[in-house]
């Protein structure tokens, strides 16, 4: 994980196609003197390190990359979309070969040709459909290792030359009462299947980037500038902070900025996952990328490039598809010392049969040996964990939730204890008047005093209040004599009559009696609510009832997060009386109120001590510190407010309930990990045993290198198609 005194970039890499190539590169990164951590990700094909730049450089690491046999470069700004063009290029010629090959392996399992041309063709096949395994693995044995493609290239390899042989020589095999066989159509039939695997593996990398691909594409490549009081088409890479940017009715939101003017509804759907358009005004925030709807809007330019909002999404997301969980540890452990043991087993495998075979010995010890070789390709090992991390990164951040990677999703899953802070999480975050109880009859002419006189005034307080009187759009008075009192209120005159608003102890410090109110003040009191007075004349006009009002999915959020068997706890700074009511209106029975952050992080650390795994639910800036305390932090952000390093988790909208969703998701990606690792290992633990021939002497059964070659690549699909079943989740 990147620290304060790390940096950190990502390679591109080519050539590798599996589990012990990946554990090979990443090995040989992680012991670069400089180098913090290393993760090398087999289905992204790149290395995402962090490094001490007083140590490396991004040159040194892209050249140790080299000498382990792999192609790398150095990291450009337009490497997501070459990756992704590779990526559906590498797809489509993979599609190409596997095709050609597999028609070529029928034709020479089922047309009788003789073993000259059927030589031909096979060595047609190794050199275009197959060369890349050979040179990869020749290139691994000059680097004194070994991977998939060296259990390949010595399967394919031992089964050509001894075909080879019997065609240059049948006399010699038929006078020692061996049968001249030849497995040129086993050769190209493997190698047809293995492409055809790796062409399914492609397709699955094609599908797991499209959650990048459609974030990508939101960004307009054009914008319309104010330029000296005219309408101006600039390319988007010459926008400035500060520029004046006019959005058209259908348009997309050229970069993060503020509304100068306008009015308008803006889908952000896809940053937030919240399908309900928002509405925007002068002074409102909006995000790059969002879809404008049916209003003009003008807006300054705040944030370009990476440090937009849409900017900071892809590079979160692109980190996250490129980790990898603690689980894949055991993989990678695996993985180095997988390869060179297949290849000894292989090795007892032909003597084994050779010995003890009653007729045709080397053939059957041929196949038995070369069954083993295929059949043991690591891929599925590579694929287990990676393939559900991307899908199930590319699948939150669709409904706004953007986690970071494969460890946050890890831990996230064995969360037992989630901790919701109030303000902002819970509620609105914004004062609102929910009740107003006039002294007199005439509450019309009381409330248009009342909000003459707030209209001075930039206290929250005083914006709620004018946000509930000027509902209908009444018009204003003029105020004369302002006075705002800290602490207590604000008074003033409008037309020539006083008015005051605030607390009691104004009230009192006026000599205005409330005795009348003052069963309607404590009720609200009880509500959790605040009681703010009014007079005007020096006579009471009424008491507003103001409180930061419960989110609509709060209820439910707890509700379901209970559901999940998970203990729910609010801890908030606020009074015990207003945290009560707000915890007793959305289910909460355990609260923590009256607190400053660091009785935040105690109160976590006090759960943790209990052996529990929590979660905690802030608004990623004022309780960053309870946020980097907890097992998990999942920080609330919303619109251009995004703090996007505050948490492990980030909601892009203020719905309590995506935080159910994203427990669900990484609970169903770790089972999805969990099964793709058992089956990885399964698949081998029971599959090189009879490969090698102990069902034989039983049975009678003995694995043909093509069957080998099917099961290995269905094992590789397997795993890809079962973490696909996370994007519908």
């Amino acid at each position: 994980m990147k620290t304060a005194e790390t940096t950190r970039v990502t390679i591109p890499i080519s050539g590798m196609t599996c589990a012990a190539c990946q554990s090979f590169v990443q090995r040989s990164l992680q012991e670069q003197p400089g180098v913090v951590d290393a993760t090398v990700n087999l289905l992204l094909n790149n290395a995402t390190v962090s490094y001490d730049e007083a140590q490396t450089s991004p040159e040194t690491l892209v050249e140790a990359i080299r000498e382990t046999g792999y192609d790398a470069d150095l990291p450009t700004l337009g490497d997501q979309d070459d990756a992704i063009a590779s990526q559906h290029h590498e797809y489509a010629v993979l599609r190409w070969k596997a095709g050609i090959t597999l028609i070529l392996g029928a034709i020479a399992m089922f047309v009788p040709l003789p073993a000259p041309i059927l030589m031909a063709i096979a060595v047609f096949v190794m050199v275009w459909a197959g060369r890349r395994f050979y040179v990869k693995a020749w290139t691994a044995l000059k680097h004194k290792t070994s991977d998939m493609n060296t259990l390949i290239a010595l399967g394919t390899g031992a089964a050509f030359l001894y075909s080879g042989v019997v065609t240059l020589w049948p006399a010699y095999f038929v006078a020692r009462g061996i049968p001249p066989h030849v497995y040129y159509e086993a050769v190209i039939v493997i190698l047809g299947l293995i492409l055809t695997g790796n062409m399914l593996e492609g397709r699955a990398k094609v599908r797991t980037t499209e959650a990048l691909r459609k974030l990508a594409s939101l960004q307009p490549t054009t914008a319309h500038v104010e330029r000296e009081g005219t309408d101006v088409e600039i390319p988007i890479a010459q926008l400035r902070r500060g520029d004046v940017v006019v959005v058209r009715p259908g348009e997309r939101v050229t970069s993060d900025g503020i509304v100068l003017s306008g009015n308008s509804a803006v889908d952000e759907s896809m940053i937030t996952g919240e399908s309900m358009p928002v509405d925007k005004l002068a002074g409102d925030p909006v995000t790059g990328g969002t879809l404008n709807g049916p209003g003009f809007l003008r807006i300054e330019v705040t944030n370009l490039g990476s440090a937009s909002t849409l900017g900071q999404i892809v590079r979160l997301l692109r980190d996250a598809q490129g980790s990898r969980a603690p689980v894949q540890n055991l993989a990678d452990r695996i993985s180095a010392i997988f390869v060179p043991a297949v290849i000894l087993i292989a090795v007892i495998t032909f003597i084994v049969w050779y010995a003890l075979a009653n007729s045709a010995a080397g053939t059957h010890a041929l196949v038995a040996a070369v069954a083993v070789l295929v059949i043991a390709c690591p891929c599925a090992m590579g694929l287990a964990t990676p393939t559900a991390i991307m899908v199930a990164t590319g699948r939150s951040a669709q409904k706004g939730i953007l986690m970071k990677g494969g460890e946050p999703i890890q831990k996230l899953s064995s969360v037992d204890t989630v901790v919701l802070d109030k303000t902002g999480t819970i509620t609105e975050g914004q004062l609102k008047v929910l009740e107003f109880v006039p002294a007199a009859h005439d509450a019309d002419n009381a409330l248009h005093l009342i909000a003459s006189l707030e209209h001075a005034s930039e206290h929250p307080v005083a914006k709620a209040i004018l946000r509930y009187a000027n509902a209908d759009g009444r018009s204003l008075s003029h105020v004369g004599d302002f006075a705002a009192l800290s602490g207590m209120g604000a008074s003033g005159r409008v037309g020539g009559v006083s008015v005051v608003i605030g607390n009691r102890s104004l009230m009192d410090q006026y000599g205005i009696d409330f005795a009348s109110l003052e069963p309607t003040a404590h009720q609200f009191g009880a509500q959790g609510r605040t009681a703010i007075y009014a007079a005007i004349a020096g006579k009471p006009a009424g008491v507003f009832a103001v409180a930061d009002s419960v989110k609509p999915g709060s209820r439910d959020a707890v509700a379901a997060l209970k559901k999940l068997g998970l203990k729910v706890l609010m801890i908030t700074g606020d009074h015990v009386s207003t945290a009560n009511a707000i915890a007793a209106e959305v289910g909460i029975s355990e609260v923590v109120a009256g607190v400053l952050p660091k009785a935040k992080i105690d109160a976590i650390k006090d759960l943790q001590k209990q052996g529990r795994t929590v979660a905690m639910v802030g608004d990623g800036i004022n309780d960053a510190p309870a946020l980097a305390q907890a097992d998990v932090g999942i920080a609330m952000a919303t619109g251009a407010d995004v703090a996007i390093e505050a948490g492990d988790v980030t909601l892009m909208s203020g719905d309590l309930r995506n935080v159910v969703a994203a427990i669900k998701l990484a609970k169903s990606t770790m089972r999805v990990m969990k099964q793709n690792l058992f089956w990885a290992f399964a698949y081998n633990l029971v599959g090189i045993p009879i490969a090698a021939g102990v069902l034989y002497p039983a049975f009678g059964i003995q694995l043909s290198p093509m069957v080998a070659s099917a099961a290995m690549a269905l094992s590789s699909v397997s795993v890809v198609t079962n973490s696909l079943r996370l994007s519908r989740a």
